[in-house]
């Protein structure tokens, strides 16, 4: 079995392809996202290419997860890159996130941790919870940028704020650790409680491993910190 922070960076490229989702007006980019959604990725191509060729970022933005998915093209992650970084370049958030994915994993691209580190800051600036999440890994593990745990727990702190499952399971283990915050029994089993409670009950690595160290938190409180906790948890709101 894959330990849970392999299971986190295995789930990612999904997580940034649900993200990449636009929600527009009436028109040829409706029509060409709503053949899309229907299966019809040939009626999607040629609606969304023209409108891509033209600058549309939402067009480029479909049109790079055709090319990296293979549906209505060949699957070519160069292609894919190349108009996500059209989109990128106009500022379209989720398109900067799509393209830090690609070079953090070295899909379509060389991988760089830099260029990567780079992209995730510009959408996790905009606000985005998986790049700020991203970052924040980064920050941990050192990648593209100076290893820095205080800068790792303040990225993925946004992140957990927002209600994403992995950043509160990252920010509860890293409180039970005392990673680049002051070791806190009672923030650890708040955000791992979160987690718990976000991630499907029928996830078979994450889910049961934020219990259990949920539970082991617990067992090294007081009854009234675990109490505490538990109140933290119920009241807690997303930002």
């Amino acid at each position: 079995m894959r330990s849970p922070q392999v299971q986190l960076g295995a789930l990612i490229g999904a997580l940034l392809a649900a993200s990449l989702a636009v929600s527009v007006a009436a028109g040829p980019l409706e029509d060409g996202l709503s053949a899309y959604e229907r299966g019809d990725f040939p009626a999607a191509l040629s609606l969304l290419r023209p409108l891509a060729d033209q600058g549309d970022a939402n067009a480029q933005v479909q049109l790079g997860i055709m090319y990296r998915t293979g549906r209505g093209v060949a699957r070519d992650p160069a292609e894919a890159a190349k108009w996500l970084r059209k989109a990128a370049d106009q500022g379209l958030v989720r398109a900067q996130s799509g393209l830090a994915n690609m070079y953090e994993f070295g899909q379509g691209v060389a991988k760089d941790y830099g260029e990567a580190a780079k992209w995730y800051r510009n959408a996790g600036d905009q606000g985005s919870a998986i790049a700020q999440y991203r970052l924040g890994d980064m920050y941990k593990l050192g990648r593209g940028v100076a290893q820095d745990y205080a800068e790792a727990a303040k990225w993925i702190q946004k992140a957990a704020d927002q209600g994403f499952a992995h950043a509160q399971f990252d920010l509860g283990v890293m409180y039970e650790k005392g990673q680049g915050v002051a070791q806190d029994y009672v923030q650890a089993y708040k955000w791992l409680d979160l987690a718990a409670a976000r991630f499907p009950a029928a996830e078979p690595v994450l889910r049961p491993a934020a219990i259990s160290l949920r539970d082991s938190a617990a067992a090294k409180m007081a009854p009234a910190q675990l109490e505490e906790a538990r109140g933290l948890a119920r009241e807690w709101k997303p930002k």
